[in-house]
């Protein structure tokens, strides 16, 4: 059904080829580009820091490309919290107002808490309907990963603009199904509907089916291979991975290997090793762009995800799981994770930490050999199916803009 009268700007604070944008934004700006009618106006917004350089010849293609599927992309540039940003974030807030005001936007659709601040404020003023997609605490889970102080002005700001938000907005879009639960408790929101949408992947990019580089990493043919596409630090395990690797190593023998998929410097991967007692030669690192990671994804035989297990990331969400669930892969992960981590134990499907320790690592290693005995493939590429098609957010975008 197409919807007229839907001007959107698409609010973002990450770069344009960060995988945030990439693979947890773009798709769903599409879907949305398709549900509102073709002569409605919809802007992308992104801020883009130094990390992830674009050039101005592919500026200009990447702003041809999405022009050609109706698609405007504001870009800015971003700063951390310094005297710079204090300058230069003004002038960009002028230049958002402008254009919903010109470009009369009545629907503001922002990607989490950040992004949703700024929103809130152009709503406020503008009278736009603001929409929050991927709604989850922030402000908590930058002090559970230790960035910031709970007495902090920055947890205070950004936790004052959380309740705000949840307030104001007009539609609120979830990653997972205990945010409503959240949301009462710590915004003392109420009878407010939350829409539920997981992080959903291209079922037909990560298929078990998709070929492997010719002649690449032969040293992992025959081998039990573990994946890890991902970072250490921050909301992740370090120190866990690499002890659970070692356990793996111990089980598996001269079969196993680990593949990781991850920017971290390969000095510090030998090093995290060798505080494990794990033999550095097993572990292949690369880091690979993101169309190449359902090529690496099908060497491999089951998967970790090891964020760690604090309070608020059950109410975050994971695509990384939808891809190896896509590929046909068991996952092993920490407790309390989104709603994946019940999804793993329900369908038989992987295994859950129960706590970080050399018994439960071992205990994750022998379910996983038993999946393999069992050929789970198929059922975990169901569960894919299942809870992570991206059916699931077009059901949820016409619903909302189709009102």
């Amino acid at each position: 059904m197409k919807v007229d009268h839907k001007n959107i700007l698409v609010l973002t604070y990450w770069s344009y080829n960060d995988a945030l944008v990439q693979t947890y934004t773009l798709p769903y700006v599409r879907i949305i580009r398709k549900t509102i009618s073709p002569k409605n106006k919809l802007y992308l917004v992104t801020f883009d820091s130094i990390n992830y350089r674009i050039d101005k010849e592919e500026e200009e293609e990447i702003k041809q490309k999405l022009l050609d599927e109706r698609i405007m992309w504001i870009r800015f540039r971003y700063f951390p919290l310094s005297i710079k940003s204090i300058l230069f974030s003004p002038f960009q807030f002028l230049k958002l107002l402008t254009i919903c005001i010109a470009q009369k936007i009545n629907f503001i659709h922002a990607w989490c808490t950040p992004a949703g601040a700024i929103g809130y404020i152009l709503s406020k003023i503008t009278g736009a309907s603001l929409m929050i997609d991927s709604y989850e605490p922030h402000a908590e889970a930058m002090v559970e990963n230790g960035t910031w102080q709970k007495n902090s002005f920055a947890f205070k700001l950004l936790f004052y603009f959380e309740k705000k938000i949840s307030h104001h907005a007009s539609i609120l879009i979830a990653a997972s199904s205990g945010m409503e639960k959240y949301a009462e408790e710590k915004y003392n929101l109420k009878n407010k509907k939350i829409y539920v949408k997981p992080a959903c992947v291209d079922l037909n990019l990560f298929n078990r089916k998709k070929k492997s580089p010719e002649n690449i990493l032969p040293e992992l043919k025959n081998k039990i291979v573990c994946i890890y596409a991902g970072k250490f630090g921050g909301i992740y395990l370090e120190k866990e991975v690499f002890d659970f690797l070692k356990t793996a190593a111990y089980y598996w023998k001269n079969n196993f290997a680990a593949l990781i998929l991850t920017n971290t410097a390969r000095e510090k991967i030998k090093k995290l090793c060798e505080e494990a007692g794990l033999n550095p030669e097993l572990i292949v690192s690369r880091f690979v762009p993101h169309n190449e990671i359902p090529a690496y994804m099908a060497m491999a035989d089951f998967a970790i995800n090891p964020v760690k297990p604090v309070p608020t990331k059950r109410y975050c969400t994971s695509i990384k799981d939808g891809e190896y669930w896509a590929t046909g892969l068991p996952v092993v992960i920490t407790k309390n994770i989104s709603d994946d981590s019940a999804l793993i134990e329900q369908n038989d499907i992987g295994y859950v930490l129960k706590e970080l320790s050399a018994q439960e690592y071992l205990n994750a290693v022998k379910k996983i050999d038993l999946l393999f005995i069992n050929n789970s493939s198929q059922e975990i590429r169901n569960t894919a199916e299942k809870y992570r098609n991206f059916k699931i957010a077009e059901t949820v975008y016409q619903e909302i803009y189709a009102k």
